[in-house]
């Protein structure tokens, strides 16, 4: 059949389907009885109509799901089909069931091949998250067991899981993202191909929320991707973009929701100058800041586009009034761009490049928790960390630029303090490379990482991941946040419960009226 012969359409099943259902279930399950007769499956489209979803190609049936909802806790526990099933072949849907149960993926033979079951399984993952339900729970034949009778269920479930043997359902399942839970025996009897055992396999939804959480749209879950980015000569703005780009949709592929990059990570873009020229260092770092409002753009765009939160690293951004100050900004996936600025300035950075301090902190709300961002120097000052936690900080972004071993470990440590005691994560990123050819980017080091609480929900030695040392590359953390909530209630110790506030406290001053914001008394 070719390609372009198809016409293929994902609806709902209607009862006007069951002849043509009928003659499929029938080719399909010619060797466990068939199709179920027509009263089952009306009363199942009557009961949970969006859970039965079909693929026609040209008013062809050629692909269906059936689905039902179940109690979790019943049915993620051993038990049978037929405690699916009521008096004259009903299936048992409970419409305050806070799962769904997969009970038939069928696919023409004609179809095989074009993947309309990952449609299929698709459409349901889809319809589960939609109805915020806990998970999709299904009971999977093995109809290829009885050709190993020299293994046990056990065994050709495990060689399955290898891919050292191919299983028609359980392969496809497993490719599906769904997780074999046990083994369950005499599930149906009459199917002699699998010998009556089946797999309880589960799809968790990692978007469910508790009913009496619905309202407060909290993760649990997230992903980040953080780029040890390789500094390195350039011959354009736009090869530098490019760059970033690349590491932005590879990251996003992953289905991370932060990509990460380090302190001036488009510091080369000095290098567009002649040597001579870098030897003014102050019009150097204007001459970068110059470069700063495309970037912005431009990283923004690819936050929309890729659909992922980005943190930009920093870089030099010149105010009207001419003054200098290091900027990270947050790119929201949904176009909204906020911006942290360095508060604590390195003597060299003064020096040299005459970069001021800001005067804000603030956490920023994101679709995937609630984040802060402490550029390089600034972690080393565990004041700003504390104050970020007092407003429910979930995650700490350090993006930094050290240039010694020595410079790095400060950094590390410091930051690494900082997720034990704010019981938060920490994700530490930085440049690698060297490049002799610009005058203000001589040497780095950097080995990024992610850190965790110290506890026993957490690595030994709180340690998520990390790069190679002064290696370019990405990796990848996911971060649950339940265990901070976890750890911050009921952990080995409660840093931020345990403080003896009746002994000191901790705020942050009002400098609003720096910027004219703040009424004069009179």
């Amino acid at each position: 059949m070719s390609l372009d012969d198809l016409h293929l359409n994902l609806r709902n099943l209607t009862q006007d389907d069951y002849p043509q259902l009928k003659k499929l279930m029938d080719a399909v399950y010619d060797d466990i009885g068939g199709a179920w007769p027509q009263h089952t499956i009306d009363r199942l489209i009557q009961e949970f109509p969006d859970g039965q979803i079909a693929i026609e190609d040209d008013e062809r049936l050629v692909g269906v799901a059936l689905t039902v909802r179940v109690d979790y806790d019943e049915f993620s526990n051993p038990h049978k089909y037929d405690d699916l099933v009521g008096n004259r072949e009903i299936i048992l849907n409970d419409p305050e069931g806070d799962a769904m149960y997969g009970l038939d993926v069928l696919i023409h033979p004609d179809y095989r091949g074009y993947r309309l079951g990952r449609r299929l399984y698709e459409a349901r993952k889809e319809l589960c998250r939609s109805l915020n339900l806990r998970a999709i729970l299904a009971g999977g034949r093995i109809p290829n067991y009885h050709e190993y009778p020299d293994l046990s269920p056990t065994e050709y479930i495990e060689r399955v899981a290898r891919k050292e043997v191919h299983d028609p359902i359980l392969s496809f399942q497993l490719a599906n993202d769904f997780q074999v839970k046990r083994l369950l025996r005499k599930y149906l009897p009459e199917d002699e191909k699998s010998q009556g055992y089946a797999t309880l396999l589960e799809w968790n939804n990692i978007l469910y929320e508790p009913a009496e959480r619905v309202l407060e749209n909290r993760p649990t879950q997230v992903r980040i991707g953080a780029v040890q980015w390789q500094m390195r000569e350039c011959a354009s703005v736009e090869s530098v973009l490019q760059q970033v780009e690349y590491f932005v949709d590879a990251i996003s592929s992953y289905q991370s929701d932060f990509a990460v990059f380090p302190e001036l990570f488009n510091a080369p873009l000095m290098g567009l100058q002649d040597r001579a020229t870098q030897q003014d260092q102050i019009a150097a770092i204007r001459y970068l800041a110059g470069f700063t409002e495309q970037f912005k753009n431009e990283l923004s765009r690819m936050a929309v586009s890729y659909n992922i939160n980005i943190i930009a690293g920093s870089m030099i951004e010149e105010h009207e009034d001419g003054r200098l100050y290091n900027v990270s900004y947050l790119c929201h996936r949904d176009g909204d761009v906020e911006h942290q600025s360095k508060l604590h300035i390195t003597p060299q950075e003064r020096r040299e490049w005459v970069i001021e301090g800001g005067d804000e902190l603030r956490v920023f709300d994101t679709d995937a928790g609630r984040v802060g961002i402490l550029i390089c120097y600034d972690v080393e000052f565990p004041e700003l960390g504390r104050l970020l936690a007092d407003q429910d900080m979930d995650i700490l972004f350090v993006p930094f630029w050290t240039d010694t071993k020595n410079g790095y470990l400060r950094v590390r440590h410091c930051a690494q303090a900082r997720a034990i005691e704010n019981e938060c994560y920490v994700v530490l990123c930085g440049s690698v490379g060297n490049v002799p050819s610009i005058r203000n980017l001589d040497i780095q080091y950097a080995q990024s990482a992610v850190f965790s609480p110290s506890d026993f929900a957490f690595p030994h030695d709180a340690v998520l991941s990390e790069t190679t040392p002064n290696t370019e590359m990405v990796i990848f953390s996911d971060l649950d946040l339940t265990r901070l909530t976890v750890v911050r209630a009921e952990g080995s110790v409660t840093n931020l419960k345990d403080r003896r506030k009746d002994l000191f406290d901790l705020r942050w001053r009002d400098w609003s009226w720096k910027s004219g914001a703040r009424q004069e008394e009179g």
